[in-house]
């Protein structure tokens, strides 16, 4: 019984320590399709968000990367003030630019996050700070190529208030 009790924890040791951090040897490209959802107080100017992103990653060690990345949202629904403009008709929309840090921890998890600049597409519009800690979790499809999602919570801070939501993302992330 000692024997087979032995043999178990070692075996499971053996299980879990074989699991390792994904190791990035080069970058990679990624295109995503983004979904917010608001909370807070933005909850109360609009119903949802959608757009697309593009994300360049670059590996800096073992498992940790570099990110930057841009895309534009459109935020949907209700009269919306962005940066001290009201929008009849909640149509905002909003090019984030960020910068930031990706982690990977075990097989294919990682923890991220970007600050940036969220730039609005409406006339008179002001920049807002943006600031998204996130997670998610990656997929290997080829030797180059793996399908990521993600889930963030995302601050748009500008004078007078932040807007904020919980993002996903579901991208195609392919090596350069």
């Amino acid at each position: 019984m000692k024997k087979l009790l032995l043999l178990t924890a070692v075996a499971g040791l053996f299980a879990f320590s074989s699991v390792n951090a994904q190791v990035i040897k080069s970058p990679k490209l990624s295109v995503g399709a983004d979904f917010g959802f608001p909370i807070g107080d933005a909850s109360e100017g609009t119903d949802f968000a959608f757009g697309g992103s593009l994300q360049y990653q670059h590996p800096v060690a073992e498992n940790l990367l570099l990110t930057g990345s841009a895309g534009y949202l459109n935020f949907k629904g209700k009269d919306f003030d962005f940066g001290g403009v009201t929008v009849k008709g909640g149509n905002v929309g909003v090019i984030p630019v960020k910068a930031g840090a990706r982690y990977y921890f075990g097989e294919n998890f990682f923890v991220n996050g970007e600050l940036g600049a969220g730039f609005s597409t409406e006339k008179g519009g002001s920049t807002a700070f943006i600031y998204a800690p996130g997670a998610g979790v990656e997929f290997e499809v080829s030797d180059k190529s793996s399908v990521e999602l993600g889930a963030r919570y995302e601050g748009h801070s500008v004078s007078g208030g932040t807007a904020s939501f919980i993002g996903l993302r579901a991208a195609f992330n392919f090596g350069i």
